[in-house]
């Protein structure tokens, strides 16, 4: 018995040698990792922009099909002018929304940058009144203030001192969000105009045995990804709108910046709305109490009708995820991936889960087709 025989009828030898063979490319690519490094920045710089183009593609896709219904003059609209008007329907609002709402989100964070001293200065009073009452006279809160001083002039140093060293990272990022602002819009039409023909393109390439199946399921994928987007973008509008009507009504300050803010964060499941609230708890701490507790009703009556009926009947229907394993999945993709892996993490589950159940279905029916088939009578010797 040769060599080759020993290690094919052994399966501990030949998964050894697989495991072996596996660790041998991986050390060899870590040794010539110079030559991935090209690829690596193609990703890098291609990635934000179809990352923007398709999410405003998978948004605006379902707009396109409705206006396609559309009659006029006993004619439906053509795909082409639906795409043109929709595109330009897009470019109108984002330039108006830059227009009206940029001016106001630059005065806002100008006037909380300036308020720094002054806020610092109404906080350090009330931790001292706070030090005046009795259940707080044994709690030294001047060292811990002390310490909380000097560890925030120390980072607003080093902060300033990196701002002013790196203004070469400034103009790269500036010129990197022109790029973006550039061909992101190139892309979005693009997608938008010929995105009807990828998934015929598609299954020309596809053997045609599995050519139905394939595309079934890019199209339920598709669906799937659609859908949460265009639920989160409504959910993130909601949450944001409502959050700065609320602080107007309470008369928070810098209502309209820290509701864009509660907005975006909200993009992240569960563990957004506690980090969106935060700069308001801060603002409404320098001002008094009662503000703090303001801020707080405004955004659990937000959050309250955000859970039980906006995010329930827009996404909830669409994921039927269970809280406890969105939880884990964000914890699991917050310490891989950082804050844009939270962000991807459920839409790319929710895709996960579709293939997974799809490929399942397949197998049940046909595993059940062949127990319904009848067996065929043993030939006599």
């Amino acid at each position: 018995m040769t060599l080759y025989s020993r290690i094919k009828n052994s399966p501990m030898m030949f998964w050894s040698l697989e495991i072996l063979i596996v660790v041998a490319v991986i050390w060899v690519c870590t040794k010539i990792s110079f030559l991935f490094a090209p690829i690596g920045t193609f990703f890098q710089v291609v990635f934000i922009p179809i990352l923007l183009a398709g999410i405003l593609y998978y948004l605006l896709s379902p707009v396109v099909r409705l206006l396609e219904k559309i009659k006029i003059r006993g004619k439906h609209i053509s795909h082409t002018w639906s795409v043109t008007v929709v595109f330009l329907v897009l470019l109108a609002v984002l330039i108006l929304g830059l227009v009206w709402l940029l001016p106001r989100l630059i005065q806002q964070v100008a006037n909380m940058i300036s308020n720094i001293p002054a806020l610092a200065s109404t906080t350090q009073d009330l931790v001292e009144k706070m030090a005046n009452q009795p259940w707080l006279k044994n709690v030294d809160l001047s060292q811990y203030m002390n310490e909380v001083e000097k560890s925030a002039s120390s980072y607003a140093s080093s902060f300033l001192n990196k701002l002013t060293e790196s203004i070469g990272t400034v103009i790269s990022t500036i010129t990197s969000f022109a790029v973006v602002a550039i061909t992101v819009p190139v892309m979005l039409f693009y997608m938008l105009k010929d995105g009807h023909k990828f998934l015929p393109s598609i299954k020309k390439i596809i053997p045609t045995r599995h050519a139905d199946q394939t595309i079934d399921l890019l199209s339920k994928m598709s669906k799937t990804i659609s859908k949460y987007i265009g639920g989160q973008i409504i959910e993130c509008l909601f949450v944001g709108t409502f959050t700065a009507i609320g602080y107007v009504l309470v008369g928070q300050g810098y209502a309209l910046l820290l509701g864009v803010f509660a907005g975006i964060c909200n993009i992240i499941p569960y563990v957004g709305p506690y980090i969106g609230i935060l700069p308001a708890l801060i603002v409404a701490f320098g001002d008094s109490t009662l503000q703090i507790l303001y801020v707080v009703i405004v955004v659990l009556v937000v959050q309250q009708v955000d859970g039980n009926v906006v995010y329930p009947n827009i996404i909830g229907k669409t994921l039927k995820i269970h809280p406890l394993t969105i939880i884990v999945i964000l914890l699991a993709a917050g310490n891989i991936a950082g804050l844009m892996g939270m962000i991807l993490a459920i839409p790319l589950y929710a895709v996960v889960k579709v293939m997974v159940q799809y490929f399942y279905n397949i197998w049940q029916l046909q595993s059940e087709s062949r127990k319904s088939e009848p067996e065929k009578p043993k030939e006599k010797a």
